[in-house]
């Protein structure tokens, strides 16, 4: 890995749960998508407990309690564009976009909306 420390990938909580818990296919490709998009990465949110998710409003099927999923900060129109980008060469399919973020990951599982709006 590149462009994180394993201690970016940690449950806000602090209940322990982290990078180990990550899916390895979607950290590569997060970390190829930071690559090409050439503009800094802030992690948000990645990985999540049961408990944390469910305190943040999280969904039940959240791609976060998996390792599938990060939300990224962002607050400008060209870093947001950027970080797409970057992301939709990496080969991620599916997108939250809110004001101060962005929502990223690569949940098969999950039906085929691929942006959506917070």
């Amino acid at each position: 890995m590149k462009n994180f420390s394993e201690s970016e990938f940690k449950c806000s909580c602090g209940c322990g749960a982290g990078f180990k818990e990550m899916n390895s296919d979607f950290i590569a490709q997060l970390d190829l998508a930071r690559e090409y998009a050439g503009v800094p990465f802030k992690i948000n949110s990645s990985i999540r407990c049961k408990k944390h998710n469910k305190d943040v409003g999280g969904k039940d099927t959240s791609s976060h309690l998996y390792g599938l999923a990060v939300d990224l900060d962002c607050s400008n129109d060209e870093a947001r564009y950027q970080i797409i980008t970057g992301c939709m060469q990496a080969g991620i399919k599916r997108f939250g976009i809110s004001k101060s973020f962005i929502h990223i990951d690569d949940d098969s599982t999950k039906n085929r909306k691929r942006v959506w709006v917070y």
